[in-house]
């Protein structure tokens, strides 16, 4: 399910100050820095990573341990699904449902900072996909770091805000790089954003919005 309160879409809490110092390696966001997040996540680790929103933790799609993963150091619950990113929309059919009205959406918002709930496809497994009837977190991120590494991984990254559960998201590669286990965290200094994407749930007869965001709920749901 998708939730409202703590640790889900909704309630959060202010970030402890961070350290001064982090375990994980700081990359710069140009090839070099790409290439060897890349290299982090093809071994199964856990990235920060920046978006058009806040940093994220991100892991292979396919790689359910490196997921479980995530779950593992956010201190989060299984039953509060992750989002999956990818660099193009035409890929999304891979990994869940796509109609017209989904394609209406992803046309308007997409690359941006909105998240759309669709079933899922048949096979996807727990933790990617959660709830009766099964659905998946999709999203397009609006910046070019996020691309590049999504483009490189030639694949689905599924991902979180980079923050403890309940705890306010990163704004920066230094509170992201504060999350215990991270390998490493892709620098493009503070995030534009500093507000999650909104979730829009497409999986039912009607859109609903179940956490407001970036994107107001009003503008989704005007038509």
């Amino acid at each position: 399910m998708w939730h409202r309160g703590v640790g889900g879409y909704g309630i959060l809490v202010s970030m402890p100050n961070p350290p001064t110092a982090s375990r994980a390696d700081i990359l710069p966001s140009g090839e070099a820095g790409i290439k060897r997040a890349l290299e982090f996540l093809r071994a199964g680790e856990v990235i920060g990573f920046p978006t058009d929103t806040v940093y994220g933790l991100a892991a292979l799609a396919a790689d359910q341990a490196a997921v479980r993963r995530i779950y593992e150091l956010k201190g989060r619950s299984l039953s509060q699904p992750l989002v999956l990113m990818l660099a193009d929309p035409d890929a999304v059919g891979a990994w869940a449902v796509v109609d017209e009205r989904s394609r209406r959406y992803m046309r308007r918002w997409w690359p941006g900072p909105l998240t759309l709930v669709l079933p899922a496809a048949p096979g996807l497994r727990p933790p990617l996909v959660a709830g009766r009837p099964r659905t998946l977190g999709v999203r397009v991120p609006a910046h070019g770091p996020a691309l590049a590494l999504l483009r490189a991984a030639d694949t689905g990254l599924a991902t979180t805000s980079a923050n403890l559960s309940g705890q306010q998201p990163a704004q920066t590669p230094l509170e992201a790089a504060w999350v215990r286990g991270v390998a490493a965290v892709i620098d493009a200094g503070r995030t534009p954003g500093g507000v999650p994407s909104t979730v829009l749930d497409l999986s039912g007869p009607e859109p609903r919005v179940l956490r407001e965001g970036a994107v107001p709920a009003a503008e989704l749901l005007a038509g």
